[in-house]
């Protein structure tokens, strides 16, 4: 009797701590996956997730939801096919676990097989139909087959049960930028101010959704639609989409132009800016700083203009007070950065905080980022090349955008072993990677920001993409990148650094003659480095080429005047069928875009001789290559095209094709 007791005893004891070390192991998993957490302290909670894992199976081997949380430790890990085995373990030790089913589901979208992704999902639910992770990883099966619209929907189901999930709103973002708006929905209104609220998603792939959405709401399509200003100033779709976008549509423009003269008409007569127009004027010179002042300006405007600017001078000579110039400093930052302007040391006098709350974004902007920028480029040789510009005609940054893409930390040597198979034993503990035309930093700066394990060499022949990028990566923290022009990056390999990984962003523009991207590759890279590497440059549509022949024929210079004349006939102009596809690209909307595109256009040249040197097959691998959409192609193919462009087969060039190419060196 008393030996059964004590075994009934033992038994609970043991089952008790089995649960013990169960929830002990779920809670470790969840800091493994927190992002609040840095990768290495991810990666111990994994472990400790593991080991906590092993002792509940040592002691019962057939535990199902021990078994089903080590098959998602291993797919973490990247170990798809033992995740996979572990699943179905645990389903034959108990078939009714929707989280099973769930887990699953997942690994199939790892697998890119969206299809079977959908029917364990669907099985999960039929389980628990209250499984928001089974539900959302429909709206991501959906997504992943090309079903946007469908699965658009179950992400606003989701986010209208107030889950704050960022995958949630991440899918719904990639959903918003296949849709076509074809009427003023509230609906999808009200999506894009959640989207455009939320701080972790890159609002700048939402300037098309939200484009259309803002034609459609104010008929701009209909020439005879009223535009109120007190209706604007109070939408809050309106606000954000220009203070957080670039809104490439041409009604939407001639809609923010016909707003900002209206303002202006408003003031002339009244001699005062109101209140409640506030926050659309700083939400317009927000605007305007982002496009470069890019916006067309007519000559009533330019005259009041100088007159505000004439007064501001005045009265900070006369020592009058921040509030007092305030809603002249409004008026003036609509058409041309403070800090170009001859008032710009007195501005200088009052800190940030010191303007009204509704200012600050618009002066940072507009001023104090500006001024951060100038103590940067001092620092380079390059700056003798501006000094000989007018302000007004110094390259503006570009591309513009607020937030890094939403992406999980986690280290290059976690890349190079589980996606590409490549032995990290012997690598030093930081690898180092280098961009090239890095542009305004965003990529570079994702890569630092989510390799636990890099430092990060970002290159570039703009100083002012050099500068913007260097502000970014202070204000986020970050002391493993540095943003260099050419020279730099030149004289770092010739002093005998290496790279375990280069990507090759922006090409360098026919300008760069003195410069060879294949022979930086070459010489940076070793045994074992890769190269990332994409083959279809922009910046060839038809109205492209036809600028660039006015441009040589009339010999035009890169000036902020030319750049906003040749933009005026082409807005002028935008039915004609040979400016659609340059209409089409966010390029066109900023005076940076235009300038890249018009006088530094990406040089094909060295991009054959990239491909020249990548595609001998004695020196380099070709490891991967993805299409336009991410999905991985046959490498065999690829490959003998690459072969067919370096003996000169133009049938078979791969230049121009959307793809995505990454090459291991052998030797």
């Amino acid at each position: 009797m008393m030996s059964a007791q004590h075994q009934f005893q033992s038994q609970t004891q043991d089952r008790a701590t089995q649960a013990l070390r169960l929830l002990e192991a779920n809670q470790a998993y969840h800091e493994s996956n927190d992002p609040v957490h840095s990768h290495p302290q991810r990666l111990a909670a994994r472990n400790r997730c593991r080991e906590w894992l092993h002792d509940v199976l040592s002691s019962e081997p057939a535990h199902p939801a021990a078994l089903g949380l080590l098959g998602r430790v291993a797919m973490d890990d990247g170990n798809l096919d033992n995740a996979a085995s572990l699943f179905q373990q645990s389903l034959e030790a108990d078939p009714r676990q929707p989280q099973q089913y769930t887990n699953l589901g997942y690994w199939a979208l790892r697998n890119e097989r969206p299809t079977l992704a959908e029917k364990y999902f669907e099985q999960a639910l039929k389980l628990d139909a209250q499984s928001a992770a089974a539900f959302c990883g429909v709206a991501h099966a959906r997504r992943q087959r090309g079903e946007f619209d469908v699965a658009y929907l179950h992400y606003r189901s989701l986010a209208n049960r107030e889950l704050d999930w960022p995958t949630i709103y991440s899918g719904m973002l990639t959903c918003a930028t296949h849709l076509t708006v074809e009427q003023a929905d509230q609906s999808l209104a009200e999506d894009a101010i959640r989207m455009l609220r939320r701080d972790d998603l890159p609002h700048q792939e939402l300037n098309g959704f939200v484009s259309a959405l803002i034609r459609q709401r104010y008929d701009l399509d209909n020439p005879n639609a009223d535009v109120f200003l007190d209706a604007a100033s109070q939408d809050e779709l309106l606000l954000l989409a220009l203070e957080k976008t670039l809104l490439p549509d041409p009604a939407v423009e001639g809609l923010i132009t016909r707003l900002r003269q209206s303002i202006v008409a408003e003031v002339a007569q009244t001699a005062e800016l109101r209140d409640e127009l506030h926050p659309l004027v700083s939400s317009l010179a927000i605007y305007a700083e982002r496009t470069g002042y890019a916006l067309l300006v007519e000559e009533d405007e330019v005259r009041l203009v100088d007159a505000v600017n004439q007064s501001i001078t005045a009265q900070l000579a006369m020592g009058e007070s921040l509030e007092s110039i305030a809603g002249s400093v409004m008026i003036s930052a609509l058409y041309g950065a403070l800090f170009h302007q001859s008032f710009a040391p007195q501005l200088g006098q009052w800190k940030l905080t010191e303007w009204p709350l509704v200012m600050q974004p618009m002066m940072a902007a507009s001023y104090y980022h500006r001024a951060t920028e100038e103590a940067v480029k001092q620092n380079f040789a390059e700056k003798a090349e501006e000094l000989r510009l007018e302000r007004s005609d110094v390259p503006q940054a570009w591309p513009s955008w607020r937030h890094l893409s939403l992406q999980t930390e986690t280290s290059l040597r976690q890349i190079l072993s589980q996606r590409f198979q490549i032995d990290t034993v012997g690598l030093p503990e930081t690898l180092r990677m280098m961009v090239c035309g890095a542009e305004s930093g965003q990529r570079a700066l994702e890569l630092a920001a989510y390799l636990s394990d890099v430092e990060v060499v970002a290159v570039d022949e703009s100083l002012s993409n050099i500068a913007q990028a260097t502000r970014r990566a202070d204000e986020m923290g970050l002391d493993n990148i540095v943003f260099w022009p050419w020279s730099l990056a030149r004289q770092f390999v010739a002093d005998g650094h290496s790279v375990n990984w280069i990507e090759v962003g922006r090409l360098p523009s026919q300008h760069m003659t003195d410069l060879s991207l294949a022979a930086v590759v070459e010489d940076a890279t070793q045994r074992g480095a890769v190269v990332h590497l994409n083959t279809c440059p922009a910046e060839q549509t038809r109205g492209d080429h036809q600028i660039r022949r006015l441009i040589e024929q009339h010999q035009l210079d890169p000036t902020a005047t030319n750049l906003r004349r040749l933009r005026r006939m082409v807005m002028n102009n935008h039915q004609d069928p040979l400016w659609q596809d340059l209409l089409g690209t966010g390029d066109f909307y900023a005076l940076g875009g235009c300038r890249d595109r018009w006088y530094r256009p990406q040089s094909r040249e060295q991009l054959h001789d990239m491909i020249g040197l990548l595609c001998n097959e004695v020196d380099w691998k070709l490891l991967e290559a993805l299409d336009d959409d991410g999905h991985a192609l046959a490498t065999g193919p690829v490959q003998q095209q690459l072969q067919a462009e370096a003996s000169g087969n133009p049938v078979q060039s791969v230049v121009g094709q959307p793809l995505t190419l990454y090459f291991q060196r052998r030797r």
